[in-house]
């Protein structure tokens, strides 16, 4: 990954809009040395999406495993977060 600063993002930007959007390549970007942000492609922002689509899909199914298991009258939250790996 490449590390770029927010002056040579602004100095450059189009190049590095280029780089990303058609070479695909990820640019982090520091602000006063340090990580930021991150200029990701379409399609790795689209699937970012879509494994956040499916884990939320996964910890729904788990919240609604939990409830039928427990006869439909609820469970105590502390059990609810650590079944579903929460802390």
């Amino acid at each position: 990954m490449i590390r770029v600063s927010t002056a040579e993002l602004r100095k450059h930007l189009s190049d590095n809009l280029s780089r990303v959007a058609y070479r695909g390549e990820r640019i982090l970007v520091q602000k006063n040395g340090k990580d930021t942000a991150a200029l990701i492609s379409i399609e790795d922002a689209e699937l970012l999406e879509r494994l956040e689509d499916e884990a939320d899909l996964r910890a729904a199914r788990r919240a609604r495993n939990l409830h039928l298991r427990s006869g439909g009258k609820g469970i105590p939250w502390e059990q609810v977060k650590r079944e579903a790996g929460l802390k």
